[in-house]
């Protein structure tokens, strides 16, 4: 008798995590989504709480969880600066203490485990674009550390169990992602500008504009998560996953005006402490390992993007986002 295959995802209820979900039930997997619904939101797994395959249950990773399953994607943690700066402890919890309940469940129940970290581990990058191989530039004690310094010992972790115990691991690296489920007020710069261009307000750009991002769809970033955690063990990771386009904050807010048909004006505000000047990734080793490279291109993207916000904001479910913040 075929049994098919468990898997748990923290954070499963947020904007990664929702997508995540999808893909991997129409694998045939059984899912189990855990969230504590501090970012997450129950609309984003509605269309699955049907699902046979599918199970949703409230929790917060800073607490032990046990559950029989397979597979771990450790998503679990707020990712937008006015989310994670909002409670700077516990976001440093989520990802520290998180880890080590992910990795300590793994550990039991021999699971192959899966760790979402993030570009932020470069910091303000001196090497660009930033390989695996670049420890980065990252302020200890500032304002964005307990995001930053959070996810880079949660890496430390990762490592350390693989070494100690033998855990089969995967640590992916991820770069800007946007697409629709994404917090309409996370404060993120591509959500935030195309919210205040659908209602005809000021778009808030910092400093000049000229600092640059890369854009990676959520469905690309997805297909690159599950390549990863279909890697032979050797594959450990990190691993790059985001998109090497890169585009001044200036040139998305300009497509985005033009492509919603806004009158919108660019309002510019000073720079954020420690925020980084330039970052896009080098995503060879995903081509050399994972067979992977981004697909969809930002207009196509942002298309989608916006048409999922304007039926956010005709459904009334947006509300008006303050900043944008990168």
């Amino acid at each position: 008798m075929h049994l098919e295959k468990r898997i748990l995802i923290t954070g499963g209820a947020g904007f990664l995590g929702s997508h995540l979900s999808e893909r991997l039930l129409g694998t045939g997997a059984h899912v189990i989504c855990a969230d504590n619904f501090y970012t997450g939101a129950h609309a984003n797994v509605a269309h699955l709480r049907g699902h046979p395959h599918f199970e949703l249950i409230r929790h917060d990773v800073s607490f032990p969880l046990y559950v029989e399953v397979d597979e771990i994607y450790n998503l679990a943690c707020p990712a937008s600066p006015i989310h994670y700066q909002r409670d700077p402890v516990q976001t440093t919890k989520t990802s520290v203490v998180g880890a080590i309940n992910m990795l300590g469940l793994a550990k039991r129940v021999k699971a192959k485990v899966f760790q979402a970290s993030t570009s932020e581990c470069y910091g303000d990058p001196a090497v660009h674009p930033q390989p695996e191989s670049y420890w980065g530039n990252v302020n200890p004690i500032g304002p964005r550390s307990c995001y930053d310094e959070g996810k880079r010992c949660a890496e430390t972790l990762f490592f350390d169990y693989h070494r100690q115990h033998k855990l089969r691991i995967k640590v992916a690296r991820i770069f800007n992602t946007y697409g629709p489920r994404m917090h309409p007020n996370d404060g993120r710069v591509v959500s935030s500008f195309i919210v205040q261009a659908l209602q005809g307000k000021d778009i808030t750009v910092f400093g000049e504009g000229d600092q640059t991002r890369s854009f990676c769809y959520v469905d690309d970033l997805i297909e690159g998560f599950v390549r990863l955690m279909a890697t032979g063990d050797e594959v450990t990771g990190p691993v790059n996953l985001g998109n090497p386009g890169e585009f001044t904050i200036r040139q998305l807010a300009e497509q985005v005006i033009e492509m919603t048909g806004s009158k919108s004006k660019l309002v510019h505000r000073p720079l954020p402490q420690d925020d980084p000047k330039q970052r896009r990734p080098d995503i060879s080793l995903a081509g050399e390992v994972l067979d992977w490279r981004p697909a969809i291109q930002l207009r196509e993207g942002l298309a989608k993007t916006i048409a999922y916000f304007d039926d956010l904001l005709k459904q009334g479910r947006a509300r008006d986002v303050a900043s944008a913040t990168l």
